[in-house]
Protein backbone atom coordinates (compact mmCIF):
# COMPACT_ATOMS: atom_id res chain seq x y z
CA UNK A 1 0.00 0.00 0.00
CA UNK A 2 1.19 3.51 -0.80
CA UNK A 3 2.39 5.77 2.01
CA UNK A 4 -0.42 8.28 2.44
CA UNK A 5 0.13 11.87 3.51
CA UNK A 6 -3.38 13.31 3.29
CA UNK A 7 -7.02 12.68 2.36
CA UNK A 8 -6.46 13.56 -1.28
CA UNK A 9 -3.88 10.78 -1.60
CA UNK A 10 -6.11 8.40 0.36
CA UNK A 11 -9.11 8.98 -1.89
CA UNK A 12 -6.97 8.61 -5.01
CA UNK A 13 -5.92 5.18 -3.74
CA UNK A 14 -9.44 4.16 -2.71
CA UNK A 15 -10.76 5.07 -6.17
CA UNK A 16 -7.95 3.43 -8.16
CA UNK A 17 -9.67 0.76 -10.30
CA UNK A 18 -8.39 -2.79 -10.36
CA UNK A 19 -7.79 -4.44 -13.76
CA UNK A 20 -10.71 -6.77 -13.04
CA UNK A 21 -13.07 -3.84 -12.44
CA UNK A 22 -11.96 -2.23 -15.70
CA UNK A 23 -12.51 -5.46 -17.61
CA UNK A 24 -15.96 -6.01 -16.04
CA UNK A 25 -17.15 -2.56 -17.10
CA UNK A 26 -15.80 -3.21 -20.57
CA UNK A 27 -18.14 -6.19 -20.89
CA UNK A 28 -21.13 -4.18 -19.68
CA UNK A 29 -22.84 -1.54 -21.79
CA UNK A 30 -24.69 1.58 -20.73
CA UNK A 31 -24.36 4.52 -18.38
CA UNK A 32 -24.12 4.09 -14.62
CA UNK A 33 -25.95 5.78 -11.75
CA UNK A 34 -24.77 5.67 -8.12
CA UNK A 35 -27.71 6.38 -5.81
CA UNK A 36 -26.95 7.56 -2.28
CA UNK A 37 -23.46 8.53 -3.39
CA UNK A 38 -22.81 11.07 -0.64
CA UNK A 39 -21.96 8.60 2.14
CA UNK A 40 -18.71 7.06 3.31
CA UNK A 41 -18.07 4.88 0.24
CA UNK A 42 -20.08 6.55 -2.48
CA UNK A 43 -17.61 9.24 -3.59
CA UNK A 44 -14.68 6.86 -4.05
CA UNK A 45 -16.84 4.22 -5.74
CA UNK A 46 -18.18 6.80 -8.20
CA UNK A 47 -14.64 7.98 -8.90
CA UNK A 48 -13.50 4.39 -9.46
CA UNK A 49 -16.32 3.90 -11.96
CA UNK A 50 -15.26 7.04 -13.83
CA UNK A 51 -11.61 6.02 -13.86
CA UNK A 52 -12.44 2.48 -14.99
CA UNK A 53 -14.54 3.79 -17.90
CA UNK A 54 -11.77 6.18 -18.90
CA UNK A 55 -9.25 3.35 -18.77
CA UNK A 56 -11.38 1.52 -21.36
CA UNK A 57 -11.42 4.59 -23.59
CA UNK A 58 -15.07 5.22 -22.71
CA UNK A 59 -14.81 8.86 -21.68
CA UNK A 60 -18.25 9.61 -23.16
CA UNK A 61 -19.91 7.00 -20.97
CA UNK A 62 -21.83 8.73 -18.19
CA UNK A 63 -21.13 8.08 -14.52
CA UNK A 64 -23.62 10.00 -12.40
CA UNK A 65 -23.72 10.30 -8.61
CA UNK A 66 -27.04 11.25 -6.99
CA UNK A 67 -27.52 12.32 -3.38
CA UNK A 68 -28.97 15.07 -1.22
CA UNK A 69 -25.34 16.24 -1.00
CA UNK A 70 -25.33 17.39 2.59
CA UNK A 71 -21.59 17.72 1.96
CA UNK A 72 -21.19 20.17 -0.90
CA UNK A 73 -17.44 19.54 -0.85
CA UNK A 74 -17.99 15.88 -1.77
CA UNK A 75 -20.11 16.85 -4.79
CA UNK A 76 -17.56 19.44 -5.90
CA UNK A 77 -14.71 16.95 -5.58
CA UNK A 78 -16.56 14.42 -7.76
CA UNK A 79 -17.25 17.07 -10.38
CA UNK A 80 -13.54 17.91 -10.51
CA UNK A 81 -12.84 14.26 -11.22
CA UNK A 82 -15.30 13.95 -14.08
CA UNK A 83 -18.29 12.48 -12.25
CA UNK A 84 -21.62 14.16 -12.92
CA UNK A 85 -23.61 14.97 -9.80
CA UNK A 86 -27.38 15.34 -9.34
CA UNK A 87 -29.13 16.58 -6.22
CA UNK A 88 -31.97 14.20 -5.42
CA UNK A 89 -34.17 13.56 -2.39
CA UNK A 90 -34.72 9.81 -2.61
CA UNK A 91 -37.69 9.99 -0.23
CA UNK A 92 -39.54 12.10 -2.82
CA UNK A 93 -41.25 10.24 -5.67
CA UNK A 94 -41.20 13.45 -7.71
CA UNK A 95 -37.47 13.92 -7.23
CA UNK A 96 -36.71 10.30 -8.15
CA UNK A 97 -39.09 10.43 -11.14
CA UNK A 98 -37.09 13.39 -12.50
CA UNK A 99 -33.88 11.35 -12.68
CA UNK A 100 -32.80 10.25 -16.18
CA UNK A 101 -33.05 6.59 -17.15
CA UNK A 102 -29.99 4.44 -16.41
CA UNK A 103 -29.51 0.76 -17.30
CA UNK A 104 -26.98 0.21 -14.49
CA UNK A 105 -27.49 1.33 -10.89
CA UNK A 106 -25.41 0.88 -7.75
CA UNK A 107 -27.76 1.54 -4.83
CA UNK A 108 -25.99 2.75 -1.65
CA UNK A 109 -28.71 4.71 0.16
CA UNK A 110 -29.55 3.69 3.70
CA UNK A 111 -29.70 4.62 7.36
CA UNK A 112 -27.74 3.08 10.22
CA UNK A 113 -26.30 5.58 12.67
CA UNK A 114 -28.91 6.94 15.03
CA UNK A 115 -31.20 3.99 14.35
CA UNK A 116 -32.27 3.60 17.97
CA UNK A 117 -33.21 7.26 18.26
CA UNK A 118 -35.06 7.57 14.96
CA UNK A 119 -36.49 4.17 14.00
CA UNK A 120 -39.18 5.65 11.77
CA UNK A 121 -36.57 7.36 9.55
CA UNK A 122 -34.57 4.14 9.42
CA UNK A 123 -37.58 2.26 8.05
CA UNK A 124 -38.37 5.01 5.56
CA UNK A 125 -34.81 5.06 4.22
CA UNK A 126 -34.34 1.29 4.20
CA UNK A 127 -37.74 0.14 2.90
CA UNK A 128 -39.82 2.99 1.42
CA UNK A 129 -36.97 4.50 -0.62
CA UNK A 130 -36.11 1.13 -2.21
CA UNK A 131 -39.75 0.81 -3.32
CA UNK A 132 -39.68 4.29 -4.86
CA UNK A 133 -36.42 3.57 -6.67
CA UNK A 134 -37.32 0.05 -7.83
CA UNK A 135 -40.65 1.25 -9.25
CA UNK A 136 -38.97 4.14 -11.07
CA UNK A 137 -36.19 2.04 -12.61
CA UNK A 138 -38.24 -1.01 -13.47
CA UNK A 139 -35.83 -2.36 -16.12
CA UNK A 140 -32.47 -1.44 -14.64
CA UNK A 141 -29.70 -3.70 -13.40
CA UNK A 142 -29.06 -3.17 -9.66
CA UNK A 143 -26.26 -3.81 -7.21
CA UNK A 144 -27.95 -3.16 -3.86
CA UNK A 145 -25.72 -2.49 -0.86
CA UNK A 146 -26.82 -4.49 2.17
CA UNK A 147 -25.14 -5.67 5.38
CA UNK A 148 -23.95 -8.77 7.20
CA UNK A 149 -26.19 -7.75 10.11
CA UNK A 150 -29.12 -9.47 8.39
CA UNK A 151 -27.67 -12.75 9.71
CA UNK A 152 -27.69 -13.95 13.32
CA UNK A 153 -24.53 -14.09 15.43
CA UNK A 154 -22.30 -17.04 14.45
CA UNK A 155 -19.92 -19.27 16.45
CA UNK A 156 -16.44 -17.74 16.43
CA UNK A 157 -15.04 -21.20 15.76
CA UNK A 158 -16.44 -21.13 12.22
CA UNK A 159 -16.30 -18.89 9.15
CA UNK A 160 -19.67 -17.23 9.69
CA UNK A 161 -22.99 -17.09 7.86
CA UNK A 162 -23.24 -18.10 4.22
CA UNK A 163 -25.52 -16.62 1.59
CA UNK A 164 -28.05 -19.44 1.81
CA UNK A 165 -28.41 -19.24 5.61
CA UNK A 166 -31.65 -18.05 7.18
CA UNK A 167 -31.90 -14.36 8.04
CA UNK A 168 -32.45 -13.75 11.77
CA UNK A 169 -31.92 -10.01 12.19
CA UNK A 170 -31.47 -8.37 15.59
CA UNK A 171 -32.77 -4.85 16.18
CA UNK A 172 -34.60 -2.30 14.06
CA UNK A 173 -31.67 -1.54 11.75
CA UNK A 174 -31.04 -5.16 10.76
CA UNK A 175 -34.76 -5.84 10.35
CA UNK A 176 -35.13 -2.81 8.09
CA UNK A 177 -32.18 -4.04 6.01
CA UNK A 178 -33.95 -7.34 5.46
CA UNK A 179 -36.91 -5.21 4.43
CA UNK A 180 -34.75 -3.38 1.90
CA UNK A 181 -33.67 -6.66 0.32
CA UNK A 182 -37.23 -8.02 0.25
CA UNK A 183 -38.63 -4.84 -1.32
CA UNK A 184 -35.99 -4.80 -4.05
CA UNK A 185 -36.48 -8.52 -4.65
CA UNK A 186 -40.24 -8.08 -5.00
CA UNK A 187 -40.07 -5.28 -7.54
CA UNK A 188 -37.16 -6.61 -9.59
CA UNK A 189 -38.75 -10.04 -9.93
CA UNK A 190 -42.13 -8.47 -10.71
CA UNK A 191 -40.56 -6.33 -13.45
CA UNK A 192 -38.10 -8.89 -14.81
CA UNK A 193 -35.14 -6.75 -13.75
CA UNK A 194 -31.81 -8.04 -12.43
CA UNK A 195 -30.32 -7.42 -9.00
CA UNK A 196 -27.55 -8.48 -6.65
CA UNK A 197 -27.69 -8.03 -2.88
CA UNK A 198 -24.23 -6.90 -1.83
CA UNK A 199 -23.99 -7.95 1.83
CA UNK A 200 -20.95 -6.00 2.96
CA UNK A 201 -19.27 -6.34 6.34
CA UNK A 202 -17.01 -3.53 7.53
CA UNK A 203 -15.32 -1.88 4.58
CA UNK A 204 -12.56 0.25 6.06
CA UNK A 205 -10.21 3.06 5.34
CA UNK A 206 -8.07 4.95 7.84
CA UNK A 207 -10.85 7.42 8.68
CA UNK A 208 -13.45 4.91 9.83
CA UNK A 209 -14.09 1.23 10.37
CA UNK A 210 -13.26 -1.40 12.97
CA UNK A 211 -9.50 -0.91 12.62
CA UNK A 212 -9.82 2.85 13.04
CA UNK A 213 -12.12 2.43 16.05
CA UNK A 214 -9.70 0.09 17.83
CA UNK A 215 -6.59 2.05 16.85
CA UNK A 216 -7.97 5.35 18.15
CA UNK A 217 -9.03 3.80 21.47
CA UNK A 218 -5.56 2.33 21.98
CA UNK A 219 -3.88 5.59 20.95
CA UNK A 220 -6.01 7.60 23.41
CA UNK A 221 -5.54 5.10 26.22
CA UNK A 222 -9.20 4.08 26.25
CA UNK A 223 -10.38 0.52 26.94
CA UNK A 224 -11.16 -1.77 24.01
CA UNK A 225 -14.21 -3.97 24.56
CA UNK A 226 -13.51 -7.51 23.30
CA UNK A 227 -16.92 -9.03 24.08
CA UNK A 228 -17.53 -9.11 20.33
CA UNK A 229 -14.28 -10.95 19.88
CA UNK A 230 -13.94 -11.08 16.10
CA UNK A 231 -14.92 -9.11 13.02
CA UNK A 232 -14.57 -9.33 9.24
CA UNK A 233 -13.03 -6.37 7.41
CA UNK A 234 -12.13 -5.46 3.84
CA UNK A 235 -10.29 -2.50 2.33
CA UNK A 236 -12.77 -0.01 0.89
CA UNK A 237 -10.98 0.07 -2.45
CA UNK A 238 -11.38 -3.71 -2.74
CA UNK A 239 -15.06 -3.44 -1.78
CA UNK A 240 -15.54 -0.75 -4.44
CA UNK A 241 -13.95 -2.95 -7.09
CA UNK A 242 -16.10 -5.94 -6.11
CA UNK A 243 -19.28 -3.81 -6.29
CA UNK A 244 -18.38 -2.74 -9.83
CA UNK A 245 -17.69 -6.33 -10.87
CA UNK A 246 -21.02 -7.38 -9.38
CA UNK A 247 -22.95 -5.31 -11.93
CA UNK A 248 -22.51 -8.08 -14.50
CA UNK A 249 -23.37 -10.75 -11.88
CA UNK A 250 -26.87 -9.37 -11.14
CA UNK A 251 -29.64 -11.85 -11.87
CA UNK A 252 -33.35 -12.63 -11.80
CA UNK A 253 -34.16 -13.74 -9.13
CA UNK A 254 -31.68 -11.54 -7.25
CA UNK A 255 -28.23 -12.94 -6.53
CA UNK A 256 -26.85 -12.81 -2.97
CA UNK A 257 -23.18 -12.16 -2.22
CA UNK A 258 -21.27 -11.77 1.05
CA UNK A 259 -18.38 -9.34 0.71
CA UNK A 260 -15.61 -8.97 3.29
CA UNK A 261 -12.29 -10.51 4.26
CA UNK A 262 -12.26 -14.28 4.52
CA UNK A 263 -10.35 -14.46 7.80
CA UNK A 264 -11.91 -12.73 10.79
CA UNK A 265 -9.64 -10.53 12.89
CA UNK A 266 -9.48 -10.97 16.66
CA UNK A 267 -10.25 -7.69 18.45
CA UNK A 268 -7.92 -8.45 21.39
CA UNK A 269 -4.97 -9.23 19.11
CA UNK A 270 -5.80 -6.22 16.97
CA UNK A 271 -5.60 -3.97 20.04
CA UNK A 272 -2.27 -5.51 20.97
CA UNK A 273 -0.93 -4.99 17.44
CA UNK A 274 -1.80 -1.31 17.59
CA UNK A 275 -0.31 -1.06 21.06
CA UNK A 276 3.00 -2.42 19.76
CA UNK A 277 2.95 -0.04 16.80
CA UNK A 278 2.15 2.95 19.05
CA UNK A 279 4.58 1.92 21.76
CA UNK A 280 1.94 1.89 24.46
CA UNK A 281 -0.30 -0.49 26.40
CA UNK A 282 -3.65 -1.79 25.23
CA UNK A 283 -6.38 -1.64 27.86
CA UNK A 284 -8.70 -4.61 27.39
CA UNK A 285 -12.22 -4.76 28.77
CA UNK A 286 -14.50 -7.79 28.86
CA UNK A 287 -14.16 -11.41 27.78
CA UNK A 288 -14.78 -12.76 24.29
CA UNK A 289 -18.21 -14.29 23.68
CA UNK A 290 -18.44 -17.53 21.75
CA UNK A 291 -20.44 -15.83 18.97
CA UNK A 292 -19.89 -12.78 16.78
CA UNK A 293 -21.28 -11.13 13.64
CA UNK A 294 -19.27 -13.05 11.06
CA UNK A 295 -20.00 -13.77 7.41
CA UNK A 296 -18.38 -16.27 5.08
CA UNK A 297 -17.13 -14.50 1.95
CA UNK A 298 -15.89 -17.66 0.20
CA UNK A 299 -18.18 -17.13 -2.79
CA UNK A 300 -16.77 -13.66 -3.46
CA UNK A 301 -13.24 -15.09 -3.28
CA UNK A 302 -14.25 -17.79 -5.77
CA UNK A 303 -15.62 -15.14 -8.12
CA UNK A 304 -13.04 -12.41 -7.75
CA UNK A 305 -10.02 -13.83 -5.92
CA UNK A 306 -8.57 -12.42 -2.70
CA UNK A 307 -8.63 -8.66 -2.01
CA UNK A 308 -5.54 -6.73 -3.08
CA UNK A 309 -4.89 -5.22 0.38
CA UNK A 310 -4.10 -7.57 3.27
CA UNK A 311 -5.10 -7.13 6.90
CA UNK A 312 -1.47 -6.51 7.89
CA UNK A 313 -1.22 -3.70 5.34
CA UNK A 314 -4.45 -2.18 6.63
CA UNK A 315 -3.28 -2.33 10.24
CA UNK A 316 0.08 -0.72 9.48
CA UNK A 317 -1.47 2.03 7.36
CA UNK A 318 -4.14 2.76 9.99
CA UNK A 319 -1.53 3.00 12.75
CA UNK A 320 0.53 5.49 10.74
CA UNK A 321 -2.55 7.54 9.91
CA UNK A 322 -3.78 7.72 13.51
CA UNK A 323 -0.32 8.43 14.95
CA UNK A 324 0.12 11.28 12.47
CA UNK A 325 -3.18 12.88 13.54
CA UNK A 326 -5.03 11.83 10.41
CA UNK A 327 -8.69 12.75 10.07
CA UNK A 328 -11.57 10.74 11.48
CA UNK A 329 -15.10 10.77 9.98
CA UNK A 330 -16.59 10.59 13.46
CA UNK A 331 -18.82 7.64 12.57
CA UNK A 332 -17.94 4.72 14.86
CA UNK A 333 -19.00 1.29 13.64
CA UNK A 334 -20.37 0.21 17.05
CA UNK A 335 -18.86 -3.20 16.30
CA UNK A 336 -19.09 -3.96 20.04
CA UNK A 337 -22.91 -3.93 19.97
CA UNK A 338 -24.44 -7.39 20.24
CA UNK A 339 -28.17 -6.62 20.41
CA UNK A 340 -28.54 -4.64 17.19
CA UNK A 341 -29.34 -1.38 19.01
CA UNK A 342 -27.24 1.27 17.25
Amino acid sequence: MDHLENEEELEELLSRPTPAAVEALGRLSGDILVLGAGGKMGPTLARMLRRACDARGQSRRRVVAASRWSSLAAAQSLARHGVETIRCDLTSRESVAALPDFPNIIYMAGQKFGTSGAPELTWVMNTLVPAIVAERFARSRFVVFSTGCVYPLSPVSGYGSREEDALVPLGEYANSCVGRERVFSHFTMKNGAKALMFRLSYAIDMRYGVLSDVARKVFRGEPVDVTMGKANVIWQGDANARAIQCLERAGDPPVILNVTGLEAVGIRELARQFARLFGREAIIRGVESDTAWLIDASRSYDWFGPPAVSIDEMVEATAKWVAAGGSDLGKPTHFEVRDGQY
